[in-house]
């Protein structure tokens, strides 16, 4: 017996409508991560020197996860890694912020990464994030 898949979607595929959200959500990370990425420089033209480097490091960060995001908004399918390594460090810095609590930032770090690791976690499972490892097995 030959069944239809369900919600129209093709086989390993999403349906159109959970892949459009799921890429949404991705360029709504995207675009609150260039929103931190002003802040930062913003932060920078007032910090110690002391402090300077650590947060131009951090500061240009946001432009990596900014595009990582992108790309995946683009070719969620086709980056086999990118989705993982996104939600590792995005919930070990939200875990982190957790245990902090008592520290400068981490409670508005917590909320706001806790933010992007919903977001990513539910459009990788929109868009069926995970099925870029059998691209990447089948390519090789």
């Amino acid at each position: 017996m030959i069944t239809k898949p369900m919600s129209g979607s093709v086989a390993g595929r999403p349906s159109a409508v959970a892949d459009r959200i799921g890429r949404t959500l991705m360029a709504v990370d995207a675009v609150a991560t260039l929103v931190a990425f002003v802040n930062g420089i913003l932060l920078m033209n007032n910090v110690a020197d002391d402090r300077v480097i650590t947060e131009a490091w951090r500061t240009l960060a946001y432009v990596v996860f900014a595009g990582i995001w992108v790309i995946l908004a683009v070719a969620p399918r086709r980056q086999w890694g990118l989705w993982e390594l996104l939600l590792f460090h995005k919930g070990a810095i939200t875990v982190y912020c957790f245990v902090m609590w008592d520290k400068p930032d981490a409670v508005q770090t917590a909320f706001i990464d806790l933010f992007v690791v919903v977001t990513t976690a539910v459009a990788y499972v929109l868009c069926r994030g995970w099925t870029s490892w059998r691209t990447a097995a089948s390519a090789g």
